[in-house]
């Protein structure tokens, strides 16, 4: 895939992105405490950006003190957003909200939070609903991350108004969709690549990414990829 953007996934759920304007963006940068992630990318000196799906504490992860350490800008669901500044310490300045269907624009991309289904909650308190989040950049290059979440029918319409070049899906089982829900979803959008997430960082997260990657070729075109954690997966 040709592109300007660095991407690498970090294990589970995360995400470190640099785009086309060197700005350093991670997503649910679960790290520290990650088992999947390497060493190297486990402490964070620069980042411009944090986008959260959710408040549970494997994808919040090391938000706060990175935000505390490099003044980063932090993209999470209202609920969320505002919990995260009233009782856990966030600058307000730094907390920028987001809600389904809505937008914000940055230097080099935008991003929109979408549906997913699943739960949300930080520190035991009600963090406002989940999503997913579709990241458009200049050179149109579209990635959607689904959070955590099983099938839903909007992704069909999400396949028409967004058109993701790469989608991240989870497979772990337990918590969010299997292998084979996954690809039956990833079909549904119909993207040119797909990378399973969400699996095989601890024993009860079962689902197989091979499985994955063996459905969703056969019923699609889409090409999936299962990078190692760490690997920048758009060279």
């Amino acid at each position: 895939m040709e592109t300007k953007l660095n991407a690498r996934w970090l294990g589970h759920s995360a995400f470190k992105i640099i785009s086309q304007n060197g700005k350093v963006i991670y997503i649910d940068p679960f790290l520290k405490d990650n088992p999947v992630t390497p060493d190297e990318f486990k402490t964070v000196d620069e980042a411009d950006y944090i986008l959260l799906t959710h408040g549970h504490e494997d994808h919040v992860g090391d938000t706060l003190e990175i935000a505390k350490n490099t003044g980063c800008t932090v993209v999470a669901p209202v609920e969320l957003s505002r919990l995260l500044v009233s009782k856990h310490g966030l600058n307000a300045d730094q907390a920028q909200e987001i809600n389904k269907g809505g937008a914000v624009h940055f230097d080099d991309f935008s991003v929109i939070m979408v549906n997913a289904n699943h739960s949300s909650s930080f520190d035991g308190d009600y963090s406002g609903e989940p999503g997913g989040l579709i990241l458009s950049f200049e050179d149109d290059l579209c990635l959607y991350h689904m959070g955590d979440t099983n099938i839903f029918s909007d992704l069909e319409l999400y396949k028409d108004l967004y058109e993701p070049h790469v989608v991240f899906a989870p497979v772990g089982d337990l918590y969010t969709m299997g292998p084979e829900e996954a690809a039956y979803a990833v079909e549904m959008l119909d993207p040119n690549y797909a990378l399973p997430i969400h699996y095989g960082t601890w024993p009860p997260l079962t689902g197989d990414p091979e499985i994955f990657k063996e459905i969703l070729e056969e019923l699609t075109d889409t090409q999936v990829m299962i990078p190692e954690a760490g690997d920048n997966f758009l060279d």
